[in-house]
């Protein structure tokens, strides 16, 4: 996350993560005279959706040189299983158009 959140009272108890990295956990504040859960001034921020990052694009799978066309220059590309005189083709028409290419072994192409 972007942003950490806090357990309600980790501040106060070790067994809740006070110097203990692994211990905290977000918990949604539940408790009836809960600050927290009532998101009042001055207490610590709760999970909402308006911390949620935005998405990587998934990469897309690739068979020929026609499906490489269509896309853009900002995708990232996964080769399918195919042929060795292919695949080269298909680096080059991807270095050209300066298009990621995931699933390349050698530092030449990455």
């Amino acid at each position: 996350m972007s942003k950490e959140f806090k357990r309600q009272d980790s501040v106060r108890y070790s067994r809740l993560g006070l110097r203990r990295k692994k211990l905290q956990k977000w918990r949604r504040p539940r408790g009836i005279d809960s600050k927290m859960r009532l998101k009042r001034k001055s207490y610590p921020k709760t999970v909402s959706i308006g911390y949620k990052r935005k998405k990587t694009p998934m990469p897309v799978l690739i068979h020929n040189l026609k499906e490489l066309n269509s896309l853009d220059k900002n995708a990232t590309v996964i080769l399918a299983r195919i042929g060795a005189k292919k695949k080269l083709e298909l680096i080059k028409a991807a270095e050209e158009k300066k298009i990621k290419i995931v699933n390349i072994g050698g530092s030449k192409w990455n």
